[in-house]
């Protein structure tokens, strides 16, 4: 069972079943009618303990410990655990994880690796839910939520769910693909006790299907509404009604099909709101001669709890100083859809010192960069990304920006950075002020670009990150890199658990001073360098405590990963071929290694070959 301790919920400890004393009555031992109370066995009364104590534990890796104990503690955990958490739906079949765990409220499900994101995967490659949620619809009829990230979610699946479970309350849609409008219609019309519906970055079909005017008429009890990836109008006379009658709502975020003048419909209705995603920021309406515009100030200003602000999609950077009254108290600003300018920027940063979060577009430039490092001393995570991804552009952050932020937020934990140009000095230097980073990860767009000063090797930047960077647990590397930056990160990479690559490397031997000299690697993201069979080879002692190896446009052949599944039989090994690959080509374009109990999967699509021992 693949548990991860990245961002853990604590499940709820309130379990509607019988304790172990009511098992160790006997009703029929006396004729008064009233239940007989016989002395338990010592193993009995041991265990009774242990599942009280239990109930109160929730980090999932010490209850995975707990579990490893002794067979006695296996069960009393595995009867204990109300969230369920697997980081891979190909890691373990539905049937064996309702077979252990029996008691489960909350499900926590991921399908394809993250490079699914990028495009590097077929959009039909598998991850389906739909045998998850038949098995969970016989085994917890009293479930209660649901989260999962890049897993195929059919229409079907969503009715299934709707009316399998008579409580349900928060369903949680990250990266997901297969359903449209028609399926959520029917799911929010059934699910009456609904408290949480969040749709992040899916992908809905539209189905000219109004889905919002389907929820149940009466009080809601919602509690979040997230639909800012629903590329397709709503109906928003029902979702205006829909946020009056949920008193409760603290968090909504709107898609770019409701406008500035909705959004101040909405506001008004709801200032009780915590969290908020404008939608478009932007009058898609057309004003008629002489209206008046809505006082958008107050509208924010009497939203007294926001802290956290999103959306901004259809930017009219002039409606901008609206939310000037609540900058004060934010503590997460998202800007990466607002393609605004350092100017716009600074008016808005320079009240916002209690932020922590901050996720921008790179056309605040360094200037606006400078601005925020001169504010936010209490940021944690910043997001810089890339208005132009293209590799030939002129990108307008770089080192200047980079090193600014790194002596003014002193307290940063977590740093994307997208840019053109970058120095290993102001690498080294963010190493220095910026001790407590547990993310790092620098994407120079340019392939193979060096120090643009120096002309060097970024091998020395990285290496400083993972030399005084100690939590440092996810890193990704990027420019002009030689095998020396990955004898850095085996020497001192001693946390690191998820390591992407992309262009880098000189030699086997880089990826081999990865795999031999960090012993916490879970997960390993390999693109477009130069590693082959030998790098791959290293890793043999390893394979079994990752999670996932994923290695595309490197060295590989199927003579070397079948190598892999004659030496590991418990571990799957995809060959992933694209549509110009031929058939007998003995270069492999994608490999994709997984941990499973349970072997090779049974729906792999025919552009999927899963190499076993017995494989030819």
């Amino acid at each position: 069972m693949s548990e991860d301790d990245e961002r853990q919920q604590p499940p709820s400890s309130d379990l509607e079943f019988s304790s172990n004393k009511a098992r160790n009555c006997n009703t029929t031992g006396s004729g008064s009618g009233h239940p007989e109370f016989q002395s338990p066995y010592p193993d009995q009364v041991l265990e009774n303990v242990l599942e009280n104590v239990l109930h109160f534990l929730t980090s999932r890796p010490d209850r995975n410990a707990a579990s490893l104990v002794c067979r006695s503690w296996y069960r009393v955990e595995a009867l204990t655990r109300s969230e369920l958490f697997i980081a891979n739906c190909y890691a373990v079949s539905p049937g064996r994880a309702t077979a252990r765990f029996t008691r489960v409220r909350a499900l926590h499900l991921k399908g394809k690796p993250r490079f699914a994101d990028f495009n590097l995967m077929p959009p039909d490659w598998g991850a389906h839910f739909n045998p998850w949620v038949l098995a969970m619809a016989k085994a917890y009829p009293w479930l209660e939520k649901v989260y999962l990230k890049r897993m195929s979610v059919t229409d079907d699946d969503l009715t299934t769910l709707a009316e399998s479970f008579s409580g349900f309350k928060e369903l949680v849609l990250v990266c997901c693909d297969g359903f449209g409008t028609s399926g959520l219609a029917v799911f929010v019309s059934k699910c009456r006790q609904l408290r949480v519906l969040d749709l992040i970055e899916s992908e809905v079909t539209d189905d000219e299907t109004d889905w919002i005017s389907c929820f149940p008429e009466g009080e809601s009890h919602l509690e979040s509404l997230i639909f800012d990836c629903v590329e397709c109008p709503i109906n928003f006379e029902a979702l205006e009604r829909l946020v009056a009658r949920s008193p409760s709502l603290k968090k909504l975020r709107l898609n770019r099909y409701v406008s500035i003048g909705q959004l101040y419909r909405l506001m008004i209705r709801a200032p009780q709101l915590t969290h908020l995603g404008t939608g478009s920021f932007s009058p898609l309406e057309v004003a008629g001669q002489g209206d008046q515009e809505p006082e958008y100030v107050t509208a924010f200003a009497s939203c007294r709890s926001l802290v956290c602000l999103s959306g901004f999609r259809e930017i009219v950077p002039d409606y901008l100083p609206a939310i000037y009254p609540v900058c004060v108290n934010l503590t997460s600003l998202n800007f990466s859809y607002a393609n605004i300018n350092a100017e716009q920027l600074k008016p808005i940063i320079s009240n916002c010192h209690k932020l922590q979060v901050l996720w921008v577009l790179d056309s605040i430039c360094d200037e606006g960069l400078q601005a925020v490092a001169a504010t936010c001393k209490e940021l944690r995570e910043l997001r810089v990304f890339p208005v132009d991804a293209r590799e030939d552009s002129d990108g307008p952050v770089s080192e200047v920006g980079f090193q600014a932020i790194s002596e003014g937020c002193r307290k940063l934990q977590s740093i994307l950075y997208f840019c053109q140009r970058m120095t290993n000095a102001a690498v080294i230097a963010m190493s220095k002020n910026c001790p407590d980073l547990v993310v790092f990860r620098l994407c120079i767009m340019g392939r193979l670009r060096p120090d643009h000063v120096t002309g060097e090797p970024m091998d020395d930047g990285f290496g400083a990150i993972v030399m005084n960077c100690k939590k440092l647990t996810r890193l990704a590397v990027s420019g002009l890199l030689t095998d020396k930056a990955f004898d850095y990160i085996g020497k001192y990479g001693k946390l690191v658990r998820t390591l992407s690559v992309a262009f880098a490397g000189d030699s086997d031997m880089g990826l081999k001073y990865v795999l031999e000299g960090c012993p916490q690697l879970q997960k390993l993201e390999i693109r477009d360098s130069p590693f082959g069979d030998a790098a791959l080879r290293s890793g043999l002692h390893h394979y079994y405590n990752m999670r996932f190896l994923w290695m595309s446009s490197c060295k590989l052949t199927r003579q070397g990963c079948q190598e892999i599944a004659n030496a590991m039989p418990r571990l799957v090994v995809e060959v992933i071929k694209s549509a110009d690959e031929e058939e007998m080509d003995d270069i492999v374009g994608t490999l994709y290694m997984y941990r499973s109990l349970e072997g090779p999967r049974m729906d792999a699509p025919r552009f999927v070959t899963i190499l076993s021992a017995n494989t030819v």
